[in-house]
C-alpha cells in the first residue's frame, strides 16, 4: 500500500511539473542584449537587427508564433528567466556547467571563440606577463567575466565588468581599459569594422574551458515543452537552408555551427 501511495505522488508531481509548463506558444518571449552586432543590435529608428534577432523570428515562424523582444542587460537574463518574464534567452549566451544547473538550453545556436581586443600594435595576449597591470573590461554576468577573474586577475590584471559591451567599448576607447575581452566574431564583425573600431585590432582566439564556444537558447528548468519545439524548429532552419541563408548574410563563408 505504502509503494502504491508513494508511486501516486509521483505521478501526480509530474503531472503538475508538466501542467506548470503546458501552454500555446502563440508569443514567445526571448530576452536579447541589443549591444551585441552584428549578433543582436538596433537601427536608427529603434528596431531590432541582428543574426539571432533573424533566427529567432524564423524560430517563431516555423512554429506560427509572435516573437516578442524584450531587451535585458546580460547578467539579468537568467534571473528574467527564472521570474518568468520571457520565455527563452537568445543573447549568445554559452553553455557551461554551471548554467545547466539553474537552467535548461536548446540544441546548438552556434559556436565561436573569444578574444581579446586592443590597441593595434599592442601585442596583447592572454599570458600572464602580457596582462600582468593591464585593465581589462568584459560583460557582467558572462563567460568571459568567469575566465577573467579567475585567470587574468591572478595574472596581475585589472578586471572591471560592465552591464553592456557599448560601455566596455566606449571605455576602450576613453583608455580607461587596455583590453576587452569578448566575443571574436562579434568584435571582428561590430566594433571592428565600425568607425570607432579602425584602431584596434583582436587578438588571438583564447580556448578555455571557463569559456566554451557553444551558444544556445536559455530555457526555464523543466519546460521539456518548449525545448522540444525551439529543437524541431532549429533543425527546421537546418534542413530548409534558413540557417545557412543567414549565416552567409551576416558572416560570409565564416561557418558558426558545429553541429552538436
Amino acid at each position: 500500500m505504502k509503494k502504491m501511495m508513494l508511486m501516486l505522488l509521483v505521478v501526480a508531481a509530474v503531472v503538475v511539473s508538466a501542467q506548470a509548463f503546458a501552454k500555446d506558444y502563440e508569443v514567445i518571449r526571448f530576452g536579447t542584449d541589443p549591444t551585441y552586432p552584428p549578433f543582436a543590435s538596433k537601427n536608427a529608428d529603434g528596431s531590432l537587427v541582428g543574426f539571432e534577432i533573424d533566427i529567432g523570428n524564423a524560430l517563431c515562424e516555423r512554429l506560427q508564433a509572435t516573437c516578442k523582444w524584450v531587451e535585458i542587460d546580460f547578467d539579468g537574463m537568467i534571473p528574467s528567466l527564472k521570474a518568468r518574464k520571457i520565455d527563452g534567452i537568445l543573447a549568445t549566451m554559452a553553455v557551461t556547467p554551471a548554467r545547466e544547473k539553474v537552467i535548461d538550453f536548446s540544441s546548438e545556436v552556434m559556436t565561436t571563440p573569444n578574444a581579446l581586443v586592443f590597441k593595434k600594435g599592442a601585442g596583447l595576449d592572454d599570458s600572464p606577463q602580457a596582462v600582468s597591470g593591464k585593465t581589462i573590461g568584459y560583460l557582467q554576468g558572462s563567460t568571459q567575466e568567469v575566465y577573467a577573474k579567475a585567470v587574468l586577475a591572478k595574472a596581475g590584471a585589472k578586471t572591471v565588468a560592465y552591464p553592456d559591451q557599448d560601455r566596455a567599448y566606449a571605455d576602450l576607447l576613453s583608455g580607461r581599459l587596455d583590453a576587452a575581452l569578448q566575443d571574436m566574431v562579434q568584435a571582428e564583425l561590430g566594433f571592428l569594422q565600425s568607425p570607432q573600431g579602425i584602431d584596434f585590432q583582436a587578438g588571438k582566439p583564447i580556448e578555455s574551458e571557463l569559456m566554451p564556444g557553444l551558444s544556445a537558447i536559455g530555457i526555464l528548468k523543466g519546460n521539456a515543452q518548449l525545448k522540444g519545439l525551439l529543437n524541431d524548429a532549429l533543425a527546421q532552419l537546418h534542413a530548409d537552408g534558413t540557417y545557412a541563408q543567414l549565416q552567409q548574410q551576416y558572416f560570409g563563408d565564416l561557418n558558426l555551427y558545429s553541429g552538436q
